[in-house]
């Protein structure tokens, strides 16, 4: 007779995840409103709840390079825009550090706006993350409560885990969340848990987001040691994204869903990290 109360929780653990409201830290909106509506429709359909996400519109074929700074500009304003008519969107905005002082007047016009988090992809917008601009530039970030987001899939040649390592530690008091956990590079980031052994080196700074790693790691060689990898960062510092429209957020939660976390660790992941980190009420 046991058996049966078993198999029922069984059946209804899934539903359970579902349920729970998801905060999708990396959603892109390469068309604006239309992408919102898309993505929205997209969510419903898997029977997912979100209790927010985080939306760019940086990315695919919207590109912000060095030199363009009234583009930039604009489309920063249309993003801050359609964050005011959907409150459950958090505006990521962007600019280019090799702008220099216009990127940080751009910086502080934004934060004065009310965004708390920008994002800078050292691949797709050609810098160098250890480049000294852009240690000015996150500082800058830092002193205004800004959330300074960048990719780290290690696509950059060279890898680029160790120069964002190095940045973070040069900006103790600037929050970062590194995207895609390092990529396939991700063992890398297991040296947190010696660097905090260290007196007055780390500062605690670093978060990351698990978009699109979390779907090319679950159920895999390589997910034991990927799930290794979330503990030694902290899983306090990890949030979850689905790297829309590239990946779907059904994609990243089914994929989320095998790796092997308790629940209260997941819970933490689906949303109370991003909700803490970002002043979200749930």
């Amino acid at each position: 007779m046991k058996i049966l109360p078993i198999l029922a929780a069984l059946c209804l653990a899934p539903q359970a995840a579902s349920a729970q409201q998801i905060f999708d830290s990396h959603v892109h909106l390469w068309d604006g409103e239309k992408s919102i509506g898309e993505y929205q429709d997209q969510v419903k359909g898997a029977g997912l709840k979100i209790a927010g996400f985080g939306g760019m519109w940086f990315g695919g074929p919207n590109q912000a390079l060095a030199g363009n700074p009234d583009d930039i500009r604009a489309r920063n304003d249309a993003l801050i825009a359609l964050a005011k008519k959907h409150p459950d969107m958090v505006p990521i905005a962007t600019v280019h550090p090799y702008d220099g002082p216009g990127a940080i007047e751009e910086l502080q016009r934004v934060a004065g706006l009310g965004v708390k988090l920008l994002k800078i992809h050292p691949h797709t917008q050609k810098f160098d993350p250890a480049d000294p601009r852009v240690l000015t530039l996150v500082r800058r970030a830092g002193e205004l409560g800004v959330i300074v987001v960048m990719d780290n899939a290690n696509i950059v040649p060279g890898g680029d885990s160790e120069k964002l390592f190095n940045l973070a530690l040069q900006a103790p008091k600037t929050k970062f969340v590194f995207a895609h956990m390092g990529g396939l590079n991700f063992r890398f980031w297991n040296i947190l848990k010696m660097a905090r052994t260290a007196e007055g080196l780390f500062g605690d700074n670093i978060y990351f987001d698990i978009s699109a790693m979390v779907t090319l790691a679950a159920d895999t060689p390589i997910e034991n040691e990927f799930v290794w990898t979330m503990r030694n960062v902290g899983i306090d510092h990890i949030l979850i994204g689905s790297d829309y429209p590239q990946f779907s957020l059904a994609q990243t939660v089914d994929a989320f869903e095998k790796l092997d976390l308790t629940a209260a660790e997941k819970a933490k992941i689906r949303g109370e990290n991003a909700r803490k980190l970002f002043g979200v009420k749930p």
